[in-house]
């Protein structure tokens, strides 16, 4: 599509567009570090109140599993208030019953005045009053058995520690169970219950490997403890064993502390998942600030491009694979004096002339043809150049220079082609004028050397004219005069020789003169430089014999040959020679008259021309404007020689100087203008135009 509507400044929408971009991307990162700290804190949340519920679950478990436990050894003391205490029946079921029931340390059996007649220690366990009499610790038990007395009912005594050996000690409690006969007491069974033992029995080794289970008093007191594991004191559930006259208070404190930012797999794997999804946040968040730059970058390139473009002089077009143009610039449209929209998707275009539509077809596909070739490895510069013809809307044709290379994607494939088209008609136009204000100086030039050379014709001409006219003089008087004479005819004969000699040598005055003026060919071609020089020696040596001056050539053997312009390099030679000439006219002596024309290869390309003289030289501040046109030091000059020879030179492709001889003293020994013209076959060439070929 074509870049000519105005393409919106990147300033204009940049800052919105970057608050806006950074206000979405900061509230996208805002939100999920939300979700991600609720999910995180959630799940924390989540593992603290299942550690805290598996602590409610221990403890309810442990406290039922007590009360089951105490419930059991009742059952049993009650079996033994029947038996003969005396008997050792009953010592063997006591016996049993703390074998089977581990918490039991003791049991005894009391009379009516609660004194104890028979007592039974738990097998394999060290006697339980053993340090301090059984006497001097039974307030708890004295008190529990009155209050089972008077309930009619068995009942628990407060606990109460029992020192032991070692400096241990035991928190124990007493089980009363009266033995009622009409409402009055017969006797009494005590049983010693370890609350440790009873915690150990309630608590399974799964529950004890991690948690702390504990009994206490109100006060927080630690009466018993069981467990492989210190609780952290973070989870902790408590609940009431509710035992007949004894309330114990069940603690359970869970091994386990607060939990850990990652308590366990699901939560790391969820952190893992958060963390990521944040990265890959950041990352496109980065990207996104890359891509932001980028079209920011990109927006400015096209602005640029734009402004470049529409200050362009050149045009520029576009064109697919089928010749279609798809862009043009403004430059485009004015040199071909269409708009846009008549030039995009017109097949042929209509700035092709009629008559060359399908040469212009041809050259299309042998272009996309040779691209092939001249791409590959090895291959030309893809770009070309060649100039056509295009034609305006209102039909006139007019010369271009197009350059144009290939439009490649961003996979190097080609696309079509991209042209940057010159108008040189004007070029063209300035070109044929420069032409014609040369050959028009040329002939100035030619015509001005020919009215310089006039007095040395009118010279030269007097001799054979004068000749010519005294032998026909004398051949009037003779065969006037001695007709008789029988010689008459020899020297009529002799006289008739010598008028025709003159008259030819006159010829040969003339027809060089009329050949340098009328010549106008200016095709280059093959010459010697033997052949220069013989074509303009006799127009030197005409002004060389009016001023005394000897006229040397030097040449190699064979003499090389250059491709030039015969004519305008004949003029050359001219001027330069008449120059010199002129230069040594006066000012040197007759004897050292010496004019050189010299020529020699140059590195095998060119060929250097040189006239030397043995005039005073030039002064520096002439030499500064010698090339300059209409400078002059002469009076009757016009300026014009020096210039006109330079450019002649230049249009040759060679280049022109001139150097001060110096004498073996140091003094000025004349002036040498050397310039060079390229050999035959020489690639530096020029045409006439003064362009390479």
């Amino acid at each position: 599509m074509p870049l000519l509507s105005p393409t919106p400044q990147p300033n204009d929408l940049a800052r919105p567009s970057r608050w806006r971009r950074a206000l979405l991307w900061g509230a996208l990162v805002a939100l999920l570090l939300v979700a991600q700290s609720l999910l995180l804190a959630l799940t924390i949340s989540y593992e603290a109140s299942r550690v805290q519920e598996q602590a409610d679950l221990v403890a309810t478990e442990v406290a039922a599993r007590a009360k089951q436990i105490a419930g059991r050894d009742l059952l049993g003391l009650q079996s033994l208030l029947w038996d003969e205490p005396v008997g050792p029946r009953w010592r063997q079921d006591a016996a049993e019953l703390m074998r089977r029931n581990r918490p039991l340390l003791r049991i005894e059996y009391r009379d009516a005045q609660r004194r104890v007649l028979h007592a039974s220690e738990a097998p394999g366990v060290t006697p339980l009053f053993a340090q301090i009499a059984r006497e001097q610790m039974q307030i708890e038990t004295e008190l529990a058995c009155v209050a089972a007395l008077r309930h009619g009912s068995q009942l628990y005594s407060r606990s109460f520690f029992v020192p032991m050996a070692g400096g241990e000690g035991m928190e124990v409690v007493d089980l009363c169970l009266p033995q009622l006969r009409s409402g009055q007491a017969e006797a009494y069974v005590v049983a010693t219950l370890s609350l440790r033992y009873l915690l150990e029995e309630s608590v399974t080794q799964d529950l004890a490997r991690g948690h702390e289970v504990s009994f206490v008093e109100g006060d927080g007191t630690r009466l018993a403890r069981t467990g492989l594991a210190r609780g952290a004191g973070v989870f902790l559930s408590e609940r009431l064993v509710d035992l007949p006259g004894l309330t114990l208070q069940l603690k359970v404190d869970a091994a386990a502390g607060r939990p850990s930012l990652i308590p366990n797999l699901a939560t790391a794997l969820v952190l893992g998942l958060s963390l990521a999804l944040f990265f890959v946040v950041l990352l496109l968040a980065r990207d996104g600030r890359r891509r932001a730059f980028a079209e920011r970058a990109l927006a400015e390139s096209l602005a640029f491009r734009h402004a470049m473009e529409n200050s362009l002089i050149t045009g520029l077009r576009a064109r697919d694979m089928k010749g279609e143009i798809t862009y043009v610039n403004p430059a485009f449209c004015a040199i071909v004096g269409f708009k846009p929209e008549e030039l995009f998707g017109h097949t042929p275009p209509p700035y092709w002339p009629p008559e060359f539509v399908e040469e212009y077809r041809h050259r299309h596909r042998d272009r996309s043809a040779r691209w092939q070739l001249d791409s590959s490895p090895g291959g030309k510069d893809p770009r070309q150049g060649f100039e056509t013809v295009f034609m305006r809307r209102s039909g006139e044709r007019f010369p271009v220079l197009i350059f144009e290379a290939p439009l490649l994607d961003a996979k190097g494939q080609q696309t079509g082609w991209m042209s940057a088209v010159l108008d040189v008609s004007d070029q063209r136009r300035m070109e044929e004028l420069s032409r014609q204000q040369t050959d028009r100086l040329q002939a100035t030039a030619r015509l001005a050397t020919v009215g310089e050379m006039a007095s040395l014709l009118s010279h030269e001409l007097n001799q054979p004219l004068a000749a010519i006219a005294s032998y026909a003089t004398a051949s009037i008087n003779l065969l006037t005069l001695e007709a008789d004479d029988p010689q008459t005819p020899d020297l009529v004969r002799q006289a008739a020789i010598r008028i025709a000699e003159q008259a030819e040598r006159a010829g040969r005055v003339i027809k060089s003169v009329h050949d340098f003026v009328r010549r106008r060919d200016q095709a280059r071609e093959s010459i010697g430089v033997d052949e220069l020089f013989d074509a303009v020696l006799p127009l030197v040596r005409l002004q060389a014999r009016k001023s005394g001056t000897r006229v040397d050539v030097e040449l190699p053997v064979p003499a090389p040959r250059v491709r030039c312009d015969r004519t305008m390099v004949e003029q050359v030679l001219l001027n330069l020679t008449r120059n010199g000439i002129q230069a040594m006219d006066g000012s040197t002596p007759l004897a050292n008259r010496v004019l050189t024309l010299r020529a020699c290869p140059m590195e095998g390309r060119w060929i250097s021309f040189s006239v030397l003289d043995c005039g005073p030289g030039i002064a520096p501040e002439v030499g500064r404007q010698l090339y300059t046109p209409f400078f002059t030091t002469r009076a009757e000059g016009m300026g014009l020689g020096l210039s006109l020879c330079r450019t002649v030179v230049e249009q040759h492709g060679g280049a022109m100087d001139f150097f001060t001889r110096e004498t073996p003293g140091g003094g000025s020994g004349g002036t040498e203008f050397r310039f060079t013209l390229p050999a035959d076959g020489s690639v530096a060439t020029l045409d006439s135009a003064g362009q390479r070929q």
